[in-house]
């Protein structure tokens, strides 16, 4: 009995050591969606919100390759509130992170957040959005954003038929947010191919609204959106109808159809006008083949998230990273060096071609 203590004791040491031995990192997922672990380091992901289908595709997808190249990730949702980006960029600095991807929210309220992710020796890849005002941004993955407005301004062109000098048609423009550097490149994209059209009166803006602080949507958000659609048709069009709207974006186009089909378009002999978009989220995609929006531009997000990848691979590695483009993103500060993604313009005759033969959706998914 006096050799039972002796026995147990010994017992509980050879457990504590098997326990011990046994506590190493399986490089599995921690169970937030958002986390993995992996062997090169940490990198933090700020992505501004999970309202857009875009943003929850993109965050994933940069986890997959990151995860793949043995790097621990954080991904982290801010709601489109900028204080949280901030946040959530401090901790991500505090934990450990070598680098941050980051698509901002407002591109020029993160200018001494970085300041401290600099003096923590953290590089920054500027993601799809530019970040302003800023020394200390490396590099900036995106799409080439003006071609993405030249891609809607002539798909009016084209639908309208204006370059064979058909017209007078009436039109409005959307803009997307002003605290958005891309909205700008949408816009003047755009406004390239159509205000000329607009100077000639083959295109009318009846409410005169042609600037892009007067058409500019806060937030991308589709129900402001929806409500200055409201507000122009019912003082410009109770006795005209619209046939083409400028819209930047999907959930704002879902938003401009919504104003359009409450006052009877898209009923009877009344034909929905022309609506552009942005970024093939799936609902607009359902749209576009249910003969309501009519063109979106798609942007592949899997090919961006592996470019973004790359960069900060390189930027981790101390090398330079691939680009195509070093005079076009000024920040105010520098000229941020890009690589820029070609945009594709998508419509009911194309659907199946780009987006279920390139894998990005499946007919099932698209209800076909």
């Amino acid at each position: 009995m006096k050799k039972f203590p002796l026995l147990m004791l010994t017992l509980a040491f050879m457990l504590l050591i098997a326990a011990c031995g046994n506590n190493t990192n399986s490089g599995s997922s921690n169970g937030n969606g958002g986390n993995s672990k992996g062997a090169n380091g940490k990198v933090g992901i700020a992505m501004p919100t999970k309202s857009s289908e875009r943003w929850v595709n993109d965050g994933n997808n940069m986890v997959k390759e990151f995860k793949a190249l043995g790097y621990d990730t954080d991904l982290q949702y801010a709601e489109d509130v900028v204080e949280n980006q901030v946040s959530q960029i401090e901790n991500m600095i505090t934990k450990g992170a070598k680098a941050l991807v980051i698509a901002s929210i407002d591109g020029e309220a993160l200018t001494d957040v970085l300041q401290k992710a600099h003096d923590a020796g953290v590089k920054v890849i500027a993601y799809d959005r530019l970040i302003k005002k800023s020394e200390y941004v490396d590099y900036y993955a995106t799409f080439d954003n003006f071609k993405v407005g030249v891609l809607q301004g002539s798909y009016i062109e084209e639908k309208l038929g204006l370059k064979d000098g058909k017209g007078p048609f009436n039109i409005e423009l959307f803009g997307g947010s002003p605290d958005d550097n891309n909205a700008y490149f949408f816009f003047d994209g755009a406004m390239s191919i159509l205000k000329p059209y607009i100077d000639s009166g083959k295109l009318v803006v009846r409410s005169k609204q042609t600037t892009m602080e007067q058409v500019a949507t806060l937030r991308w958000d589709g129900a402001t959106a929806q409500s200055r659609m409201d507000n122009l048709l019912s003082a410009n069009y109770a006795n005209e109808n619209l046939d083409a709207v400028l819209s930047p974006y999907d959930g704002i186009s879902i938003g401009i159809l919504s104003s359009l089909k409450g006052v009877g378009y898209g009923s009877g002999d009344k034909k929905l006008p022309i609506v552009t978009g942005q970024d093939a989220e799936l609902a607009s995609v359902k749209s576009i083949l249910a003969g309501e929006q009519t063109q979106t531009v798609f942007k592949d997000t899997r090919e961006l998230a592996k470019k973004a990848v790359q960069m900060t691979e390189s930027v981790l590695k101390g090398t330079e990273a691939e680009v195509n483009d070093t005079t076009t993103y000024d920040n105010g500060v520098k000229v941020v060096p890009s690589y820029l993604l070609e945009p594709v313009s998508v419509d009911a005759t194309n659907v199946d071609k780009v987006l279920v033969d390139g894998g990005y959706y499946t007919k099932d998914q698209l209800g076909e």
